[in-house]
């Protein structure tokens, strides 16, 4: 972004500017095999291998997985709290991402299987659906680019 263009608002946002909450820094060489990424605080040193490997380390769609399901837990405490709702203490995800390709083409697919024990199905499906459309930062960021399932169990 030039110094002259104003950053684009999150659709369905009310601000008016964006504000900056934090940003990672990871420096990452080698790739999924063999690779390894640490970040500028020293919190995360992984070494990478490719999925299904029995190379020791992690893989990109794991760090991916955890990442979005951790996000969407903190957003559905947001969403819950405008609702006059509590989300469970165990409230929980199991993020399954699939990495698939079509010939050359390399893609993601996702699945989050919500649990919100102890909330009537009807709070529990419009505290996810929302969200998913509104509130996860992840789920904004992978919106037309990853088909995504959501499931409430």
């Amino acid at each position: 972004m030039t110094r002259d263009q104003k950053p684009n608002a999150v659709a369905g946002s009310t601000q008016e500017e964006m504000k900056v909450r934090y940003t990672a820094k990871a420096h990452t060489s080698g790739g999924r095999r063999g690779g390894v990424s640490r970040n500028d605080d020293g919190r995360l040193d992984v070494k990478f291998s490719a999925p299904g490997g029995m190379a020791p380390g992690t893989n990109p769609e794991q760090l991916f997985a955890a990442g979005w399901s951790a996000c969407f837990i903190s957003a559905m405490a947001l969403v819950a709290h405008r609702m006059n709702v509590t989300i469970p203490a165990d409230a929980a995800i199991d993020a399954e991402i699939d990495l698939c390709n079509s010939g050359d083409v390399y893609f993601l697919r996702a699945r989050l299987n919500v649990s919100l024990p102890g909330l009537a199905r009807e709070v529990a499906q419009a505290i996810v659906d929302t969200t998913h459309a509104e509130t996860c930062a992840y789920s904004n960021a992978t919106r037309g680019n990853v088909d995504t399932t959501l499931n409430v169990l």
